[in-house]
């Protein structure tokens, strides 16, 4: 009953793909969370850093709401003046993919240095599907290399 309560407010929310912000901030958690344990098992533990890694995962949301927005009043205005400018929608779909792959790179490159053994094939299918997206979406995304 709970489950259900709760996929129903987020269908409400976000849509039929509810799931997939759900996700995203859990694996915003996720990677926090590793990043910490990479950072303690290694002595390099630091509030500061962690404290951007937080930030920067805030300003992730941004974007996304932003590139939604972009998709949402291009499109009304486009009705507006009779031009059908739906397509425009891709771009927030587009910038959630990126730091969903993006997320579920990090959570991988921290369970490595963790000592976890990560199936190679799961890495190249990640960076396969990230070149996939930036080729899609037109124009390449500054991809995190040194997770927190």
């Amino acid at each position: 009953m709970v489950y259900g309560g709760f996929t129903a407010i987020f269908t409400y929310m976000f849509g039929d793909l509810w799931f997939l912000f759900v996700g995203l901030v859990l694996l915003n958690i996720i990677d926090w969370l590793t990043g910490w344990l990479s950072a303690r098992k290694y002595k390099k533990e630091s509030s500061t850093i962690g404290a951007k890694g937080v930030v920067k995962k805030l300003c992730y949301w941004i974007v996304i709401n932003v590139a939604f927005y972009i998709g949402i009043a291009f499109e009304g205005m486009g009705s507006k003046i009779g031009v059908d400018l739906t397509f425009l929608q891709a771009i927030g779909w587009f910038v959630l993919a990126n730091y969903i792959v993006n997320e579920i790179r990090s959570v991988l490159e921290n369970c490595v240095k963790l000592g976890v053994e990560v199936p190679e094939i799961l890495i190249k299918g990640l960076d396969i599907t990230s070149r996939f997206v930036e080729k899609v979406g037109g124009e390449k995304v500054e991809r995190k290399d040194n997770k927190s």
